[in-house]
């Protein structure tokens, strides 16, 4: 019999939502979701969102990345997902995004900060930063592994996406929900700071951002 069929059921029904509202686009963005002490399921590559079943969700070891349920080869990023689950160890969910605001401010190769006022608690002093390597190899595991901090659960991983670790998947999903309103909030910034920016390029900018922060409102 199939085990843990609850999580990886949560983990099918969640990647539905983060397509439906922007956060993955294509087959770009993964969950991680811990089982045990030493097992995580995972979404499984390269599979269409709204084709995933419970059953397709692999069941991995924390500590070696060894499948040990499933037929699905589970996603390229299961290193990123083991190593804050590891590092986290109170917290159950990790979810990657490719979430569209975020993602442009990880462009920048900033660290982005929480909004003036923002209730931190869960969140950590800032969404930290993970230099640029290439996606899925063992170069962005071993960046994100040096770069991760225990008070510290959300990072933008450069000219890439976005990382976050969260008590349950409902809570990684409103943490990635403030990230992206974070995002907007600080692209806004910059965009209306530009003394020398053309005003009516300023103006479709800001409103090319309006747009793109209405999806997962």
């Amino acid at each position: 019999m199939a085990n843990f069929m609850k999580e990886r059921q949560e983990i099918a029904d969640r990647c539905r939502y983060f397509a439906d509202n922007g956060y993955f686009a294509g087959t770009g963005g993964n969950i991680g979701v811990r089982v045990d002490d030493n097992l995580m399921a995972l979404t499984p590559s390269a599979t269409d969102y709204y084709s995933i079943r419970a059953e397709d969700v692999p069941i991995l070891r924390l500590d070696t990345l060894e499948v040990v349920e499933g037929d699905k080869t589970p996603t390229i990023e299961r290193g990123l997902h083991a190593r804050m689950l590891k590092m986290h160890p109170s917290r159950r969910a990790s979810v990657h995004t490719h979430q569209p605001v975020a993602s442009a401010v990880a462009l920048l190769h900033e660290i982005l900060p929480w909004p003036p006022g923002d209730d931190l608690a869960g969140l950590g002093p800032h969404v930290a930063l993970i230099p640029y390597k290439p996606s899925g190899t063992g170069m962005l595991a071993k960046a994100f592994e040096k770069a991760l901090r225990p008070d510290v659960y959300a990072y933008l991983l450069a000219s890439h996406g976005v990382i976050c670790a969260g008590e349950n998947l409902k809570a990684a999903s409103s943490m990635i929900r403030r990230i992206e309103t974070a995002a907007a909030i600080h692209l806004r910034n910059r965009i209306q700071n530009r003394a020398n920016l053309d005003k009516q390029f300023q103006s479709f900018l800001l409103n090319v951002l309006d747009k793109a922060g209405t999806k997962g409102a």
